[in-house]
C-alpha cells in the first residue's frame, strides 16, 4: 500500500493485511511501534488515520464538544463551560408557570437556571421543589416539544 493509492483501495488493503503487516503500516504512519497485536484495533485505527490525514479531522467545535462529553462522563468538569441543552431557551429568558394559584418565575442562565434568587442546575429539581413530586422539568416549564397533531 502506498500513499498515492486512492483512499478506498488503501482501506480495502487493510482488510487483507496480517498483524505484522498492520504493525508495519502503523510504524509508517505513526512513526512509533504499534501499541498491541489486536488486528481489529490496528485496522480500525489505521483506517481512521488514513481518512483523517486525507480529509482532515474533526473541526474545532466538534473536538471541543467531545472534550466536554469526556469530562461530563468522567465526572471531571475541568473546563469552564458545560454542554448546553438544545431545549434551553436563550439566556435571560423568564419561564413563568402558575402552580396552585401562585405564579413561579424561573430565569434561564448560561449554566443552569435561577429560581427564588438561587441558582439551580436542573428544571426538574425546581419543579420538584415547587410541586413536591417528580416532574420532567422541561414538561413542567412548558418547554417540551409538541408532537404533530397536538398543536
Amino acid at each position: 500500500m502506498t500513499k498515492s493509492d486512492p483512499i478506498p483501495a488503501r482501506l480495502a488493503a487493510l482488510k487483507s493485511m496480517s498483524v505484522p503487516q498492520l504493525k508495519s503500516e502503523w510504524q509508517t504512519i505513526f512513526a512509533t511501534t504499534a501499541p498491541n497485536n489486536s488486528r481489529a484495533f490496528l485496522k480500525s485505527r489505521l483506517a481512521y488515520c488514513i481518512q483523517e490525514l486525507t480529509y482532515g479531522g474533526p473541526d474545532r467545535e466538534t473536538r471541543r464538544m467531545l472534550d466536554l462529553l469526556v469530562d461530563e462522563v468522567g465526572g471531571t468538569l475541568t473546563r469552564k463551560s458545560q454542554i448546553a441543552d438544545p431545549r434551553n431557551p436563550v439566556v435571560g429568558t423568564r419561564l413563568i408557570r402558575e402552580w396552585n394559584g401562585v405564579e413561579r418565575t424561573i430565569t434561564v442562565l448560561r449554566d443552569g437556571f435561577e429560581w427564588q434568587g438561587r441558582p439551580c442546575k436542573s428544571l426538574s429539581a425546581i419543579a420538584r421543589a415547587i410541586t413536591g413530586t417528580r416532574w420532567n422539568g422541561y414538561r413542567f416549564s412548558g418547554l417540551r416539544e409538541r408532537k404533530r397533531g397536538n398543536e
